[in-house]
């Protein structure tokens, strides 16, 4: 668990655990952003509900307590008159979270087939409650989006970040333009679109892989065989895809549920509204960006595949062209030696001397004339490359 005090132009980080969650207090002026592990919210419920009753005067629902802990809820939009609920699914760092017995992640990949970039598109939902003046994040067991934001946040403050090994080296753009979030809702929303530049990242990646396989289903020189590790490309854009669809919708939900918070809210001015439209489109934007790519990279496979077949038949038609061709130009020939085979005593020319080279000559010109009237019918004719 990572506690840290927010304010206008400083933060810092408070040292608490399962005991000292109920000597909390909000800081003045500011907020507390709350940050902690699935696990850890399994086993601290109480004590952390207590510490949200005595902050904020009100506890999370049953029901939204249970979405937080689900590891195979989709991205979606929650609200109440006291606060939102963001459930958002990012990338998982070090593998698909620990799931109950008998059931499988909700993007699940096979364990044979495809390249390890499709091992990179496994996900984890982190849940984000917002409050009026406290910000609750609730985290995979094994994700380090929490710990890196968290060293970017200390370091554009100047406080010294204690967990630098963990977060990596901060940001230089945190400081400055980006700053510190001015409330709950603003760093929900700089975490989320960090959540988000992830899928980002992926794009080039996925990119090169699937143009690698375009090449070598392309090429005619190559016989393509990776077919299991194609599927499972296929399958993980689908998945992928299904994910980026419910993030947009979930977001779209966030900006309709902004639009309806109060005009006049002491706790949020209109400049802070603005930026909170500001933010939240730029997430949606960013979705919508990854979302596009997705689609036309699940297009690109279909049609390559489609190429794919189209060449191969297409080079068993110009075999089979030519083996009918190569047939038509011996009928003949077979027929002129069959005439020649019969077992009759009187043929012409059996019994000449120059008979043999007649009915070569005669073999050779009805050859050479089939030749020539297939090759202006193009039926020899060798297609470009």
């Amino acid at each position: 668990m990572r506690i840290f005090a927010i304010h206008a132009n400083h933060v810092a980080e408070i040292a608490a655990d399962a005991a000292g969650l109920a000597d909390l207090q909000l800081p003045e002026p500011g907020y507390l952003w709350l940050s902690v592990t699935r696990t850890e919210l399994e086993h601290l419920q109480l004590p952390l509900q207590a510490a949200l009753q005595n902050l904020c005067k009100l506890q999370l629902l049953d029901l939204h307590l249970s979405d937080l802990l689900n590891t195979q809820l989709p991205s979606r939009f929650d609200f109440t008159s006291q606060y939102d609920l963001l459930v958002f699914r990012g990338l998982a760092v070090n593998g698909t979270e620990a799931v109950s017995p008998g059931s499988q992640p909700l993007n699940h990949l096979p364990k044979r087939g495809g390249p390890p970039i499709l091992r990179r598109i496994d996900t984890s939902p982190v849940g984000f409650v917002v409050f009026d003046r406290v910000l609750l994040t609730v985290h995979p067991n094994e994700h380090s989006l929490r710990d890196i934001y968290a060293g970017r946040l200390l370091a554009a403050s100047g406080t010294d970040v204690p967990h630098a090994s963990a977060a990596g080296t901060p940001d230089s753009r945190s400081t400055g333009a980006r700053g510190i979030p001015a409330n709950p809702a603003d760093l929900m929303l700089r975490i989320v679109n960090q959540m988000v530049d992830a899928y980002l990242a992926l794009r080039r990646d996925l990119s090169q892989q699937l143009d690698h396989w375009q090449a070598e289903l392309l090429n005619p020189k190559t016989r393509f065989s990776n077919w299991n590790a194609l599927l499972s490309a296929r399958l993980s854009l689908h998945h992928l895809d299904e994910i980026c669809e419910d993030q947009r919708a979930a977001i779209q939900d966030w900006i309709e549920a902004l639009k309806s918070w109060p005009e006049h809210d002491e706790l949020l001015s209109k400049h802070q509204r603005d930026l909170l439209h500001v933010r939240s489109r730029d997430v949606l934007e960013h979705i919508e960006r990854v979302l596009h790519h997705v689609q036309r990279l699940e297009q690109n496979a279909e049609t390559t595949v489609q190429m794919h077949f189209n060449a191969q038949s297409h080079r068993t038609n110009e075999i089979m062209r030519t083996l009918t061709v190569l047939t038509a130009i011996f009928l003949p020939l077979n027929l002129i030696a069959g005439i020649f085979g019969m077992n009759f005593e009187f043929i012409p020319l059996l019994h000449m001397s120059h008979g043999f080279w007649w009915a070569m000559v005669a073999m050779g010109l009805t050859a050479a004339g089939l030749v020539m009237f297939f090759w202006r019918k193009r039926y020899l004719e060798r297609s470009p490359r």
